[in-house]
């Protein structure tokens, strides 16, 4: 039993594939793959549950793979949000101690978080994430960790992650229906920043790009700090539509294309070469130009790279991202993604795969940037699970119990309390 309590499972409940990753942490802190099952994902729509039941039809078939690689009982995972109605906002908070004798403790730095909770949003959303960015005490700046440091007044400057009650539930309530209990709920984009992305480059500042099949995540890092979150409504799948549309295939047929032959710089496709696709039902088959094809994939794709660069400007970081940019995600597989990026932004591009903290001896499949937000689910979880510890007077069962379900009581309570004010 021992053993079992160690192992932290992420589940990515994405647009084109839902993915559940079992892993334990190492001797050295890092980490070991034991499982991975993936499966279609059928009820999801840019990052969003748009069915219920399909969706939750493909955890039971993604965990199910898992619990069989893995040889354990999956009961807890950590599951990833994102989608368009994610959105993100700074925020600072004050606690004046009365205590002065004390030294700052992690409770201080707890109240200050609740106090962020307590914040008053627009009607049907909900603070997912305070992220505390860094801390002043008695007016003394840039402080990382204030814990065992003495002082009256703390404050903190946070980064608050935002998301509809509705689309939070939905999660929740296709995981809890395919018989599995939600330990934390993550957003994607810091995941996978997690799972690609080096403290030096957080620190030198980096834009991190995870291109999904229905939405493309932002986070920016710069001084070691969180400073911008973005979901941004267009991923993998609209290239897709677009090479359907553009070439008279069905979709299948397009995914594939893209996979086997797509390029994001038409500069760099001969003119002469030719895929031919099997026709429908004994019709001719067709012949598509790899030119046209690259062509196609790139229109598509400036326009995301201008709707990621637009944020990254808007962020007031654009000069200060050292490490440029890093491309993850199922996207980032795409060949010549990294020129696009360089051509439209002019900051340099690395492909981001999520070796960052895993332990040697993992499968390459593993390693495909397209698992890098369910590893980072992962190593959130061993995150969060450090920082949750109880202090010694706390039990252990109350503890754990307490924080599994808060998340989830307070959006019953929401409910409830709208349905009450209705009548």
């Amino acid at each position: 039993m021992s053993e079992l309590s160690e192992i932290i499972v992420g589940l990515d409940i994405g647009t084109t594939k839902i993915v559940a990753i079992v892993g334990r942490q190492n001797e050295y802190g890092k980490l070991e793959i034991l499982g991975l099952g993936k499966s279609e994902s059928l009820g999801v729509t840019r990052g969003v549950v748009t069915n219920i039941e399909k969706t939750i039809q493909s955890i039971k078939e993604a965990v199910t793979e898992a619990e069989a690689k893995a040889g354990v009982d999956i009961r807890i995972v950590n599951v990833g949000i994102a989608g368009q109605h994610i959105k993100s906002l700074q925020h600072r908070g004050i606690i004046i101690r009365h205590n002065t004798d004390d030294e700052i403790q992690q409770s201080d730095i707890n109240r200050l978080i609740d106090d962020m909770h307590k914040l008053v949003m627009l009607p049907g959303e909900e603070i997912i994430d305070v992220i505390p960015q860094e801390y002043i005490l008695d007016n003394e700046q840039g402080i990382k960790d204030p814990k065992g440091m003495a002082g009256v007044r703390l404050e903190a400057n946070f980064h608050i992650i935002t998301g509809q009650v509705a689309a939070a539930k939905n999660i929740y309530k296709c995981v809890n229906k395919a018989g599995i209990e939600v330990e934390n709920i993550i957003l994607e984009p810091l995941a996978s920043s997690d799972a690609v992305l080096s403290s030096e480059e957080k620190e030198a500042g980096v834009a991190l790009v995870d291109i999904g099949g229905g939405t493309t995540d932002l986070a920016i890092f710069q001084d070691g700090i969180i400073r911008h979150t973005a979901v941004i409504p267009f991923g993998g799948n609209v290239i897709t539509d677009d090479i359907k549309e553009g070439c008279g295939i069905i979709k299948n047929q397009a995914e594939l294309l893209k996979i086997k032959f797509g390029s994001a710089l038409a500069s760099e496709s001969q003119e002469n070469e030719i895929v031919s696709i099997p026709g429908i039902r004994g019709r001719d088959p067709k012949e598509i130009s790899l030119k046209n094809l690259a062509n196609i994939i790139q229109a598509r794709m400036e326009e995301i790279i201008e709707h990621v660069y637009y944020e990254i400007k808007s962020s007031g970081f654009e000069n200060k991202l050292i490490a440029g940019i890093v491309v993850t995600g199922g996207g980032a597989q795409l060949k010549h993604i990294t020129q696009l990026f360089e051509y439209v932004t002019g900051m340099d591009t690395r492909i981001g795969y999520p070796t960052e903290h895993l332990a040697k001896g993992n499968s390459d499949e593993v390693t495909s940037p397209m698992y890098s937000t369910c590893i980072g689910l992962v190593l959130k979880g061993f995150e969060k699970q450090e920082e949750s510890k109880p202090s010694k007077e706390t039990p252990v069962a109350n503890h754990s119990k307490k924080t599994k379900g808060s998340f989830f009581d307070k959006m019953l309570n929401i409910g409830q309390k709208f349905f009450e004010d209705e009548q």
